[in-house]
């Protein structure tokens, strides 16, 4: 499957880390990472550089929260959902949607059935 990075993830970013978060539960950065990754099969192939500021900014908007833990093997940051980004997955997900039928309307007028 072709990695998707640059134009094709701008403006999805957080609604792939909102989701895989949802998903998830509590987890770390780079497990949410791996996670991001394999539940892409490997499209969503993305660097810490991406991730993390996206997370900073989650956090900072209160779509998220973080809390260290202390545990083995080492220290970490787990991030976990608020209530605040369920509501917003929630939005987000309804604006994919629309989003998607308007792209397959274009680009497949002949495949619309079954986009609710």
């Amino acid at each position: 499957m072709p990695r998707l990075l640059g134009m094709e993830l701008r403006g999805h970013l957080d609604l792939l880390l909102l989701g895989t978060l949802h998903q998830t539960g509590p987890v770390h950065g780079y497990a949410l990472i791996v996670a991001l990754r394999d539940r892409s099969d490997g499209a969503f192939k993305l660097p810490e550089g991406t991730v993390y500021p996206a997370l900073h900014r989650l956090e900072r908007d209160g779509l998220i929260d973080s809390e260290w833990y202390t545990g083995k093997p080492r220290r970490r940051r787990v991030y976990r959902l608020t209530p605040s980004g369920a509501a917003a997955l929630t939005a987000k997900r309804r604006e994919w949607r629309t989003f998607a039928r308007g792209v397959q309307a274009i680009v497949e007028p002949d495949v619309r059935e079954g986009w609710a």
